[in-house]
């Protein structure tokens, strides 16, 4: 198949690419910066999401699949900054390559982060609940993804587009990580000890990059004619296997990292006011905060989720958590 990939200079998109070029497939990979390393193969399309569509000679042509991958992560910067590249630039690929299938990488931010996720099923998400438009997100990623699922939403009802399929990743780890490993390392004290609201006493979903791109795969030709038919997005939840304890987990994972890290409890209160406090110094320095209410929602509430879609409509069966090979990560 011919696929292009969006945000292929990323974590993940990097991990997409490498694993469609692995299968096969004719990759092109889209970018504002040129990857440090392509497959052989693999051609490289210059593309800022925030210039709008690809028109004219820069256009690839005519593709099977777009993977979008592309996204202005992070717990920083403001709702306008957030909505050009994660809504703006959803509909700037949609718009590139209307009659492709589309598979959206989103977000398990797009759930509500002020309650539990307990085994959340999809349906419970921004696209299905009703009233979903007033979950009270607490940073302008959660809240721009969940418009950008939104408004694909919308437009997979619409004729002659490509059908859409979501996939709702959470807490993605593996080789090449830039996220949830530097922030995690971010927060120690003295280099050994990681305060934790609660302890870490919470049971997480974590997703293995390399389990998000064999959803990726499968999303390519997943049979998916009843949401066709009814117009709206096949959605998946994806994840490893089971879900793990905090604590124990992210001491393991330190460890093998070459740090011998301890988990420090703090009271959930403290901290929430702490939160508080660093998302107003960040907003007056305009860096990102070392602690936030987002933070602290994933951190002291449990965070996992129901597989079955990802299991029966992917037939994706993921690995358990792993950390292996984690001091090279």
């Amino acid at each position: 198949m011919r696929v292009v990939v969006t945000g292929a200079s990323g974590f993940v998109g990097g991990a997409v690419v490498r694993d469609l070029a692995g299968r096969g497939h004719e990759v092109v990979a889209c970018s504002r910066r040129v990857p440090a390393a392509l497959p052989d193969g693999v051609r490289h399309v210059a593309w800022d999401l925030r210039d709008g569509p690809l028109t004219g000679r820069a256009h690839p042509g005519d593709v099977d699949v777009v993977v979008h991958c592309a996204a202005a992560v992070g717990d920083g910067g403001s709702q306008a900054a957030a909505w050009v590249v994660n809504v703006e630039g959803t509909r700037a690929v949609r718009a590139t390559f209307e009659k492709a299938r589309f598979v959206h990488v989103s977000s398990g931010s797009v759930y509500d982060p002020t309650t539990p996720s307990v085994r959340i099923r999809e349906d419970q998400g921004p696209t299905a609940r009703a009233g979903a438009w007033r979950i009270r997100y607490l940073n302008a990623y959660g809240a721009t993804k969940a418009a950008a699922e939104r408004w694909l939403a919308a437009s997979a009802s619409e004729p002659d587009r490509g059908p859409v399929v979501v996939l709702r990743p959470h807490a993605i780890y593996g080789p090449g990580d830039t996220t949830l490993l530097p922030r995690l390392e971010s927060v120690l004290v003295a280099d050994r000890w990681l305060p934790l609201p609660g302890g870490g006493a919470t049971m997480h979903h974590l997703t293995h990059v390399d389990t998000l791109a064999a959803a990726v795969n499968a999303a390519l030709e997943a049979e998916i004619a009843p949401e066709v038919a009814a117009g709206v997005p096949l959605v998946a939840n994806v994840a490893d296997a089971e879900p793990v304890r905090l604590k124990p987990i992210v001491e393991l994972l330190m460890l093998a990292r070459g740090r011998h890290v301890q988990v420090v409890p703090l009271p959930e209160r403290t901290v929430r006011r702490a939160a508080v406090l660093a998302e107003r110094v960040a907003s007056w320095t305009g860096r990102e905060p070392r602690l936030s209410r987002y933070a602290l929602s994933h951190l002291a509430m449990e965070r996992t989720y129901d597989l079955t879609v990802l299991r029966e409509r992917l037939g994706v069966e993921p690995p358990e958590t792993s950390v292996m090979g984690a001091g090279s990560w």
